[in-house]
């Protein structure tokens, strides 16, 4: 009951009128969350025990090879990480401490293998999303015969999906904006070295 019949507020009336100290803290840790979830999934690169670059991974899994004592930060990032009992400083480089031979093949085919060859990037709008924002489409629709193959799978934003539904890019009005193909090895340093511009610390170790 908000008011009694004399119109006199209630307990309950005035805790409901008065100002919630909780909404900016709530924000505050939500904010806090956010960032430390978007910094988990920077890329990082991987070079094996030779510093020959062979991979690039998030700082996540990086971390976690780190702890497993797997391989060891080269190049750090400024920015930390904070558990219970540390805080532990993020890598962008990182070397594998036994060397592992890489089979000149492609890669699994895997949604995060296809997020990672188009750079978190819409493949028809041409805008970067973060991956939980990004779905895999068909450029050829399964009702067609369109198979799950690289040369047939694309990242996509859902705003786009949506848009193609159950039709080719030209029945869409959309434009793809590269040929989909394998990740191999090459496709990869490709990546790494797109990547390498825009991180400083990347760049002695790649091959230009």
């Amino acid at each position: 009951m908000a008011a009694d019949s004399r119109g006199a507020h209630t307990p309950d009336a005035a805790r409901a009128a008065a100002p919630s100290s909780e909404t900016p803290a709530g924000s505050r840790i939500h904010n806090s969350i956010s960032r430390r979830a978007s910094l988990m999934q920077e890329p990082v690169l991987v070079l094996n025990a030779t510093y020959e670059p062979i991979n690039v991974t998030a700082v996540r899994r990086a971390m976690v090879l780190m702890l497993k004592g797997v391989a060891q930060a080269e190049e750090l990032h400024s920015a930390e990480v904070h558990s219970a009992a540390h805080a532990h400083q993020v890598p962008s480089v990182i070397r594998l401490l036994a060397y592992r031979h890489i089979p000149q093949q492609s890669r699994a085919l895997s949604r995060k293998n296809i997020l990672l060859r188009d750079r978190n990037t819409c493949q028809f709008c041409g805008r970067v999303f973060p991956s939980s924002e990004l779905t895999l489409d068909h450029v050829l629709p399964r009702s067609r015969g369109g198979r799950s193959s690289w040369e047939n799978l694309v990242a996509c934003c859902y705003r786009c999906n949506n848009t193609k539904g159950d039709r080719t890019p030209e029945e869409a009005g959309l434009k793809l904006a590269r040929k989909p193909r394998p990740f191999t090895l090459h496709t990869s340093r490709q990546l790494m070295r797109l990547i390498g511009h825009r991180d400083d610390r990347w760049r002695k170790y790649l091959f230009y």
